[in-house]
């Protein structure tokens, strides 16, 4: 028999020194990260109040309200909340629009291989991740209190919100663009728009649209929810019912929002795979 092949761990040792020999700062360092997440969890609990018997008791009052939510029953309010239901797609299409189309030639602005000054670029990114670290619902308050109440305060909520977000996501996509497209433009005396036009604007385009897409089928649930504080749409409905305890009408609402967003899901795939094309699996 062969005698098996003996380690010669201080050889290894020498070739992987990082391995053996980490300073005691990298290895304490999972541990203590482990020690503070438990922490701040453990703070956070203390200091929420949370309380397991409070959500146990919370949950008889949860299947209570269930079963008053079967069946689903719009009374005599169907045609009331098919327009509101209207209302909500419209503001989600007509804000996702707006924004993709103010933040495409800003987002020009804020790709460092359309712009590649920083100190130009800068300014722009900033004010992108201003107006996106805002969220829907404040913009919706903000535009309520300027424009008043209704659908119009919404549909501008979410074109501002989506500008920042479309604006950081087009940029991205133009900076991951093929230069070589580009630069074959450049080398056979194209303009700088030429190179934008024909260069960047065909290959982004796809992603693009198909960013548009999913935003629309997202900010339709967000159109839902800054119709509660009075942006109009079917959230003004939902928020209504819930507050007389209407708990068949609150049902037959939250279905109507379920198929509707199933249903633009659907729409929304089918366009995608249009535009984009079908991948291959391997």
């Amino acid at each position: 028999m062969t005698k098996p092949h003996e380690v010669d761990t201080r050889e290894i040792r020498a070739r992987y020194p990082d391995v053996f020999d980490r300073p005691a700062s990298a290895r304490l360092a999972t541990p203590a990260m482990i020690v503070a997440a438990f922490a701040i969890l453990t703070y956070g609990l203390v200091d929420l109040d949370f309380s397991p018997s409070r959500f146990l008791a919370g949950l008889s009052q949860l299947g209570w309200i269930s079963l008053m939510m079967i069946p689903p029953d719009p009374g005599s309010s169907l045609p009331v909340y098919l327009k509101a239901l209207g209302e909500t797609l419209s503001i989600a299409l007509l804000g996702t629009t707006l924004a993709a189309l103010f933040a495409l030639p800003v987002s020009l602005l804020a790709a460092r291989n359309v712009v590649p000054s920083k100190i130009l670029r800068f300014p722009v990114r900033r004010v992108l991740d201003s107006i996106r670290g805002v969220d829907t619902l404040i913009w919706a308050l903000v535009w309520i209190n300027v424009v008043g109440l209704g659908p119009f305060a919404g549909v501008l909520a979410i074109a501002v919100s989506d500008f920042g977000a479309f604006g950081k996501l087009f940029s991205e996509a133009i900076e991951g663009a093929d230069q070589r497209q580009v630069e074959g433009i450049r080398a056979s005396g194209g303009s700088a728009l030429h190179e934008i036009r024909f260069g960047l604007l065909p290959q982004v385009l796809p992603v693009i649209a198909g960013q548009v897409l999913y935003f629309i089928e997202s900010n339709t649930r967000s159109a839902t929810i800054i119709g509660i504080v009075g942006a109009g749409g079917i959230g003004l409905q939902l928020a209504e019912q819930i507050r007389v305890l209407e708990w068949q009408k609150v049902s037959f609402l939250i279905l109507m929002i379920l198929v509707a967003v199933a249903a633009i899901d659907f729409i929304s795939g089918k366009l995608r795979f249009a535009i984009i094309g079908r991948r291959a699996v391997a």
